[in-house]
């Protein structure tokens, strides 16, 4: 069985703020789902991840952090090759399966002759209007599968 470090692959889990003016900082966290029985019943429960190894359900969070911005901006993610996209978490991302050439939803994407399914996914990207700039902080998260 495959296993690998977060120092390595996914610490490199590019990620970046496309803004106009003023800084945007990110700051990246891996978690590993895991289920656990609790009063007889099975509860997903995140946990830090340290190793990760083949078929392990990850969620990724980026922090952003934009201290005195008011102006909208956007969150792009790059998906590492060891992951598989699963879904965005809680918001509405834009996709790209083509190396970040061309962004949509990805019911809208076609690979070829076929529509585009969520192994396809390269880079990942979500908009932060002027109202949510102007909070100085979020959060944006995507669920992945280790492949």
């Amino acid at each position: 069985m495959r296993r690998f470090y977060i120092a390595g692959s996914l610490a490199l889990l590019a990620a970046s703020a496309v803004a106009a003016q003023g800084t945007v900082a990110i700051k990246r966290s891996v978690f590993v789902e895991q289920a656990e029985m609790r009063g007889g019943q099975a509860v997903r429960a995140l946990q830090p991840a340290t190793t990760l190894q083949k078929g392990d359900r990850v969620v990724l969070m980026l922090h952003w952090k934009a201290p005195g911005r008011d102006r909208d901006f956007v969150v792009s993610s790059k998906l590492p090759r060891d992951l598989a996209f699963r879904r965005s978490g809680g918001r509405d991302a834009r996709v790209s399966i083509d190396g970040g050439k061309s962004w949509g939803r990805l019911e809208e994407l076609r690979a070829g002759d076929r529509r585009a399914i969520p192994e396809d996914v390269t880079h990942l990207r979500w908009y932060v209007s002027d109202a949510e700039a102007a909070l100085g902080s979020g959060t944006v998260s995507f669920a992945a599968v280790v492949r």
